[in-house]
This record gives C-alpha cells, structure tokens and sequence, in this order.
C-alpha cells in the first residue's frame, strides 16, 4: 500500500517503521514545516492515510483528507468536538474514517475489561470510582483520549454518575480523571473503586509505542478498501 502520514513526531516515526517492515511505501510525511506538499496527494497516489498529529493540525488535516475520499486512519486526540463534521464529511465523499483513542490491542481488552468490572460493580454503590492517567510530558491534551473512553464506558454503567471531570474533587455525578505528565511514559491508565473497607483496582501500563504503532498499521491495512465510519470494534469483531 502507498501510505500518506499526516505527523511525523515519534508516533508518526515508529509507524513509519513498522508499516515498511510489512512492505508497504510511505509516499509522504507531511508535518509543520512542508504542511504545503498535502498538494501533491490524493487517490492517485494513495492508498491510506494514518494521521497522528497534534490536536489543532488534526481537524484540518482530516477535512483535506475526507475531502479527498481518502481513506483514513486518525490517533490524534484533542480534537473530537470536530468528529460529527468530520464524519459527515467520510459520507458525503464517499471515504473511509477509522478512529481510536487507542490503537493497542491490550488497552482495547483493557476497554472490554474496564466495562465488564463496571457492570459487576454497578450494584454496589458503596464503591466510589477513580482514574489516574499518566503520559510523557509532550503530551499536549488531558486528559488522554484513552482516559475518556474509559470514563464513556463507566458512565454507559453506572447510573450514579452522568459525565467526568478533569480533576480529582468532582461532584456525586461526576467521574474524575486525573492526569499526570511524568518523563517520557508512553501511557498508564488506572481504574479504581474505594469503598471503606477494600480496594478494586485494575490497570493498563505501555512499555513503548510499539503496540499503538502496530495497531494503526493494521487498522490502516483494514480501512484502505472500505467505506464509512468505523472504530476498534469494527476491526476488532465484537
């Protein structure tokens, strides 16, 4: 496949290694400083985009790329306030859009997992939930995009509460997430429930940003000759 990288930080680095490992071409890396070249692209020339940006060059990047009926496979956060425009955009041209928070196949169990304690929990109202998020200190949004599915699924399960908030003290309603930036962490996310007399606690911690590179190769080798919206589920199989 001829593959058009939209962001070249260190995600788009390790992308591009693991997508020429498995044989396919990179036609372009396309970041701040040639941001003009996007002129040179579309479905002649390319197969699939992955785009792992940064929050205020994704929304524009996605538009040029839905514009063009490119298939497309987006990691960046920070955005999704766009995403029903963007969304729109994939139908009316025609394209394919594929987002996830998280392209790793073990935060994705980790999802399953998170939703499932949830459901089993949900009786017991004893039981307070927390979340702590911590990543490296380039990271430019909090809380993560992974962190905030986390918190949809317990909220699709635990009636008590109807929305998060990006601190520790919330009110009853409220799931908080904390965010941290430590060093160079590629990514932890903690899922806690207190009650007076015990811990439950379950937790996801990347060692690299292999998984998450991985993960949005495949999903960009999935999407190329697809069309419409799809997530991790899709790719995944429920």
């Amino acid at each position: 496949m001829n593959i058009l990288l939209l962001g070249y930080g260190k995600m788009g680095k390790v992308i591009e290694q693991i997508a020429l490992s498995r044989g396919h071409q990179i036609v372009g890396k396309i970041d701040v400083t040639n941001h003009h070249e996007l002129a040179d692209f579309s479905r002649e020339n390319v197969d699939v985009v992955i785009e792992f940006s940064a929050p205020e060059a994704a929304y524009e990047n996605l538009k040029w790329a839905m514009g063009k009926g490119l298939p497309t496979a987006c990691g960046t956060t920070g955005w999704l306030h766009h995403r029903p425009e963007i969304e729109a955009l994939c139908r009316e041209n025609k394209a394919a859009f594929f987002y996830a928070s998280n392209y790793s196949i073990g935060v994705n169990l980790f999802f399953r997992l998170n939703n499932y304690l949830a459901k089993l929990i949900a009786p017991y109202p004893q039981y307070q939930v927390h979340t702590t998020e911590i990543h490296h200190i380039h990271k430019l949004d909090a809380p993560s995009g992974t962190a905030i599915t986390l918190a949809e699924g317990l909220i699709q399960h635990l009636t008590a509460k109807t929305e998060w908030a990006n601190q520790a003290d919330v009110a009853e309603n409220q799931i908080p997430i904390v965010s941290l930036r430590e060093g160079e962490v590629p990514g932890t996310h903690i899922i806690r429930y207190e009650s007076e007399v015990d811990r439950i606690e379950i937790k996801h911690v990347a060692h690299n940003r292999q998984g998450f590179a991985l993960g949005a190769v495949v999903a960009a080798e999935w999407l190329a000759s697809r069309e419409g919206v799809f997530g991790m589920d899709d790719l995944l199989g429920e």
